[in-house]
């Protein structure tokens, strides 16, 4: 899963799907192989959205699997790992997904930031779903300029020859205009690409909250049918 920018909702999203997967009886997976941003807690570096991930999954896999690296800063990750000297390596991150995917239907991957946010040196979320052979799920915030967001994102992800299964549309922050409204069908004509459906903004974040309103407002079938498959 893939945000066209950061804080765009894609960890509620991803959190969200997961649940309603599970829900549907599909034995799901999750990741957020590079997280930055971490608080520390007792000493130690607390991922709190791949914990999020966890949680709405139902998941009994170590927190390793689903994180491997935990960073501080809250800066793209591969510039918060020069800083703190941490060599993130995507070799890493493949053995715990191939770990995963032998235990479960799906795996989950959640990004860090935008669609080209560099996570280690050299490599992004791209060349990770292409080592994976994975789909990509692209989230991006519901807003005025969302449509040239979306639009370069699909070019790249076209160029790439990387499999989109849909784009979600996430109301990070309360409606505030036309844009809101007419966002949905741009994408669809201009980038030519399928919509799944527009998550609303949500006052209550809990995680019942979450996961009836990611049911409620997307389209799962295209995902199911790729599962299918």
């Amino acid at each position: 899963m893939a945000g066209t920018d950061t804080a765009v909702g894609k960890t509620l999203v991803c959190g969200g799907l997961a649940a309603a997967l599970r829900g549907a009886g599909v034995d799901v997976g999750v990741m957020k192989p590079v997280e930055s941003g971490c608080r520390v807690k007792g000493g130690d570096l607390v991922p709190e959205d791949a914990l999020f991930l966890r949680r709405m999954a139902k998941s009994e896999d170590a927190p390793g699997l689903i994180n491997q690296y935990a960073l501080e800063q809250p800066l793209a990750p591969a510039l918060a790992a020069r800083i703190e000297g941490v060599d993130i390596r995507m070799e890493v991150v493949v053995e715990a997904f191939l770990q995963l995917w032998a235990r479960h239907d799906v795996v989950l991957v959640e990004g860090a930031g935008g669609l080209l946010s560099p996570l280690g040196a050299g490599w992004s979320l791209p060349d990770l779903a292409k080592r994976l052979e994975a789909p990509v799920l692209l989230v991006a915030r519901n807003c005025l300029g969302t449509i040239s967001q979306c639009l370069l994102a699909l070019y790249h992800l076209r160029k790439e020859e990387i499999p989109l299964l849909g784009v979600v549309l996430s109301q990070a922050s309360p409606p505030s205009g036309l844009a809101e409204k007419l966002n949905p069908d741009a994408i669809r004509n201009w980038g030519k690409a399928p919509v799944l459906g527009v998550v609303p903004f949500l006052e209550r974040r809990d995680d019942a909250t979450i996961t009836r309103a990611v049911k409620e407002s997307l389209d799962l079938e295209p995902i199911m049918a790729w599962l299918r498959s």
